[in-house]
């Protein structure tokens, strides 16, 4: 269990940008962080993975709070997918995951055959094992997000100890058991068109039901939070305005409040809640 209490959190001393936010992320959670820019969804992203530290209020793992633990603990429990990837050299498809390896490496430690097993096991989960030779910058928009998930993958995963009690690389990574691992990503499909979008999604399912991870998504996109998530969360000027199953935090009055839109919220004969925006509401209508 991941758990914010009661968090505060400003860039500068007088505008804070977080003010009393309390969330759970369970250890099977497929959890959407929604709301506006400026919200602080963001912001709550980086508190919950350690990045940034509440000014008041905690953030703990399994009871624990983070500034208690070390790099490599937090490291080998979460990782961040961000928004945005870029890099200063042309690295291959290996490379880029292998990065996900380095907060488990000593000084001047370089990767093992355990390290390239766990990495190639990342890429497998990702379906970009294939474009291990490739370099980075060669990739589709939809590749590319799919190798920085598998280099976060890279980081939580860990090897199974065989029945002697070491690790081989023919042992199935562990990912399996409840708590193995948690994955928190920031607007992973905003710069992809609709097929890549479907397929980064199909992805993060696929990782929560095979790998039993965690996943929470900060987004703008209210389809893709009622495709992929169970539990939302909205957030409006550093509060939380709304939370708890996707069906009953997902509605017409909340998407007004939130985002000051009149839409209509639609069930598809799939089964999927859809969002329709029809427009503005009049600034004095939005509550």
């Amino acid at each position: 269990m991941l758990r914010a209490t009661d968090v505060w959190f400003g860039y500068d001393e007088r505008t804070p940008v977080l003010r009393g936010v309390s969330i759970d992320v369970a250890d099977d959670a497929l959890l959407g962080i929604l709301g506006p820019n400026g919200s602080g969804k963001t912001t709550l992203l980086r508190l919950l993975a350690g990045t940034r530290h509440p000014q008041r209020g905690a953030v703990a793992l399994d009871g624990t709070p983070l500034a208690r633990l070390s790099r490599t603990a937090v490291a080998s429990r979460m990782a961040v997918v961000p928004q945005e990837t870029h890099l200063a050299f042309d690295y291959t498809v290996a490379e880029v995951a292998m990065m996900g390896r380095y907060p488990h490496l000593g000084t001047f430690e370089i990767e093992g055959p355990d390290d390239i097993g766990i990495v190639d096991e990342a890429l497998a989960a990702t379906g970009t094992l294939a474009l291990k030779p490739r370099l980075f910058a060669t990739l589709s928009g939809g590749e590319k997000q799919r190798v920085v998930i598998a280099a976060a993958l890279a980081q939580i995963f860990r090897l199974k100890p065989d029945a002697t009690g070491s690790a081989s690389r023919g042992v199935r990574l562990q990912a399996q058991e409840a708590g193995a691992g948690i994955l928190l990503l920031d607007e992973p499909t905003a710069s992809l068109d609709l097929g890549y979008q479907l397929e980064i999604v199909a992805v993060l399912q696929r990782l929560h039901r095979e790998r039993q991870l965690a996943i929470v998504v900060s987004t703008h996109d209210l389809n893709l939070a009622s495709t992929l998530c169970r539990t939302l969360v909205m957030m409006r000027d550093g509060v939380i305005i709304a939370a708890g199953e996707t069906a009953g935090v997902l509605t017409r009055a909340n998407i007004r409040l939130l985002y000051g839109v009149d839409a209509d919220v639609v069930e598809h004969p799939s089964g999927r809640r859809l969002v329709v925006p029809l427009g503005r509401t009049p600034a004095g209508e939005r509550g």
